[in-house]
């Protein structure tokens, strides 16, 4: 700063003109005094080529010779320069500039000074200040790093970091573990989660997120929950041949809604897992009827004894052991496998506690099924046709239902005959449909044949019947071992 003052006032016209004149100190003097005072300088001498003071702080020192030792390279080199000396004022920084005249010629210099004391002081001065602006800044900086923390583990509800990460490996890990599709979007529509299993049932490919759902999800009930933010619970839709069930659930921050997770699943999953049960809990049934009907029999029996009636005691249990033996022999004989034999057990008895006839023919005879034909679809298609084969005797004179299979050639075969009023051709076309029923009552019926047929059909086999008012009705199923 001292240097620049100093070129500044080197090159001003005034003080080269004040040189030729008889008396420079008089223009010099106040015009020197007047910049020091603006500038802040501690003193601006202006000096001839000889050194001889034009201006000074202190009017006294004006007319004598400048001090330092440090005038030569402006005087004589003409250079601009900085310089550390003692003056009449003490230590001090200058900074020196020569004075030129027109022609080119060093006529004198200016040297402007700051006392090192008073810049040593006035850094002093700015170093406490800065040092003050740090503190109260460290201040701020730590009220503000509380204030954001706090706002932090207020929008993290108080977790650290290492159990976010780890909510976060939980997450992902359930979503997909999960057989259920789930899906989130936010406000606007755009997916923000996706699981494998969604992406499986619906068919997608790569990365969805930050997509939108529309073409990739039916997305109406998704929109319709977004804008009410009441949920939409067990929703039926189609969606590329699939029926699905869709749960929608809104997603609240502060009473406004941010965006929607929805979870659903192939009705068809579902349909198959009741019917299971369904069909489970029958067959549980049909060993409970073969047990309640043989304990009603050993009552009796009990009863033969205690009354002393030997003879029609001995009658009952030979009538009984030749009916058990010819069933048991081609029960436990002529079919090896031991789900069908399960199966055909549980319906003797729940025959015997109907009061009709089920016989297995004799003919019959069957090896050990292929692991494809399970105990599920075995239960639903005999299941099925057998029970309905009971249900449509009810009523008959004599009521007789036959049961038949064979595993000759490449198929195996089962064929239950019933002695009924049969099947006119108008119900024939409509047996295999979902929801068809000739029967009467206030369940829910129509659901058996429509299985029957799905579990043939899942197995690659194929299903007739042949049914007249005479004869009654035969289904005939036909399931390849391979």
């Amino acid at each position: 700063m001292a240097l620049e003052i100093s070129k500044t006032v080197s090159f001003m016209p005034t003080i080269i003109n004040a040189f030729q004149t008889a008396d420079p100190s008089k223009t010099i003097q106040p015009l020197a005094e007047k910049i020091r005072k603006e500038t802040g300088a501690e003193f601006i001498v202006i000096g001839n080529k000889d050194g001889t003071r034009y201006s000074h702080p202190n009017k006294a020192e004006v007319g004598k010779k400048m001090k330092g030792g440090d005038n030569e390279r402006a005087l004589i080199n003409g250079e601009y320069y900085i310089s550390k000396a003692k003056g009449s004022l003490g230590p001090s920084l200058r900074g020196k500039s020569p004075i030129f005249n027109k022609r080119g010629e060093i006529i004198g210099l200016v040297s402007v000074g700051f006392l090192i004391e008073d810049i040593q002081q006035q850094i002093m001065n700015h170093l406490i200040k800065l040092l003050i602006a740090s503190f109260f800044a460290l201040i701020l900086s730590i009220i503000g790093s509380i204030l954001l923390a706090r706002n932090i583990r207020k929008d993290t509800m108080g977790l650290e970091p290492y159990e976010i990460a780890g909510l976060y490996k939980e997450k992902n890990a359930v979503l997909h573990a999960v057989k259920e599709g789930i899906l989130a979007i936010d406000q606007d529509g755009f997916i923000t989660m996706m699981n494998q299993p969604a992406k499986k049932l619906l068919h997608i490919q790569g990365s969805v997120r930050h997509r939108k759902v529309d073409g990739l999800f039916p997305s109406n009930y998704l929109y319709e929950v977004l804008k009410t933010g009441i949920p939409q619970i067990d929703k039926e839709m189609i969606w590329k041949d699939q029926t699905v069930i869709v749960n929608c659930t809104p997603l609240f921050d502060q009473d406004k809604i941010t965006g929607v997770v929805a979870s659903f699943r192939d009705k068809t999953e579902i349909e198959q897992m009741v019917n299971t049960i369904s069909e489970v809990k029958r067959y549980s049934e049909d060993l409970r009827a073969q047990t309640h009907e043989f304990t009603n029999k050993l009552y009796v029996l009990s009863g033969l004894l205690q009354l002393g009636e030997y003879d029609q005691a001995v009658n009952m249990i030979q009538s009984e052991t030749t009916d058990l033996q010819l069933q048991n022999s081609v029960v436990f004989n002529q079919i090896r496998d031991t789900k069908v034999q399960a199966i055909l057990i549980g319906k003797l008895g729940k025959a015997s506690e109907k009061k009709l006839k089920f016989t297995i023919v004799p003919e019959s005879y069957l090896e050990m099924l292929p692991p494809h034909m399970t105990l599920s679809n075995l239960i639903i298609i005999l299941g099925n046709l057998i029970d309905n084969a009971f249900e449509a005797v009810y009523g008959v004179e004599d009521p007789i239902v036959k049961f038949f299979t064979t595993d000759i050639g490449s198929d195996v075969i089962f064929e239950v005959t019933d002695n009924g009023k049969g099947i006119s051709e108008e119900e024939k076309a409509l047996l295999f449909n979902r929801g068809y029923t000739s029967k009467q009552g206030t369940e829910p019926r129509g659901f058996g044949l429509s299985n029957v047929e799905e579990a043939v059909n899942e197995m690659g086999g194929i299903i007739e019947v042949q049914s007249n008012s005479e004869s009654g009705t035969v289904f005939t199923v036909y399931l390849p071992k391979k």
